[in-house]
């Protein structure tokens, strides 16, 4: 099977990417002082490391990858989804930087999976390759799951904000939508 035009394009995009991602991560490694931020960062390395080579392997091969691309899964640590265990701390941009410290290698983490995971999608619903076009669903939601941890991280260190909307909101916007009938005989297939 042959490779469509905007295809190779979009796997050479993607493929840019993950060097700078997988350059960016090693450089993570070697500065981040956090145990847990360095953990995580090595677990998740491997995964780019394949998504990397599974995309080099389409560039080379239409028939695609000689090895699995093996999805992470979902790791919930937060005791809470709508509150911070702990109180937002303020950031500044340094503009002189010698060394990244935590909080900006996981802010550069978190920006560089969000970035990637937008591609993937995005160039997922453009895939005419039904293999292709599976791999990067899935390269999408590896780093969704990773960003999830980077984000879990952060919210505990109290660099990111998390909050519960306000009853206010929610109440409003809960009156605006009224459920549809899921058994009107208008709707064929019926769901189960």
């Amino acid at each position: 099977m042959q490779l469509a035009g905007h295809e190779i394009h979009d796997l050479h995009e993607l493929t840019m990417s993950c060097v700078n991602s997988i350059t960016n991560m090693g450089c993570f490694l070697a500065q981040a002082q956090d145990p847990e931020l360095r953990e995580m960062i090595e677990r998740h390395f491997p995964y780019h490391i394949r998504d990397y080579n599974i995309k080099t392997e389409y560039l080379k091969n239409a028939q695609g990858p000689t090895k699995e691309f093996p999805v992470p899964d979902l790791n919930p640590v937060l005791q809470s989804f709508t509150q911070s265990p702990t109180s937002v701390q303020p950031v500044m941009p340094r503009i002189q930087v010698p060394q990244f410290n935590d909080r900006e290698i996981a802010t550069a983490y978190l920006l560089t999976l969000k970035r990637a995971g937008r591609e993937y999608a995005w160039a997922a619903m453009e895939m005419s390759h039904p293999d292709l076009r599976t791999f990067l669903e899935d390269a999408f939601r590896m780093s969704s799951r990773h960003a999830y941890d980077v984000w879990q991280w952060m919210v505990q260190k109290g660099y990111y904000p998390l909050e519960p909307a306000s009853q206010n909101v929610q109440t409003t916007m809960a009156g605006m939508y009224q459920e549809v009938p899921e058994s009107n005989p208008a709707m064929t297939p019926v769901m189960p």
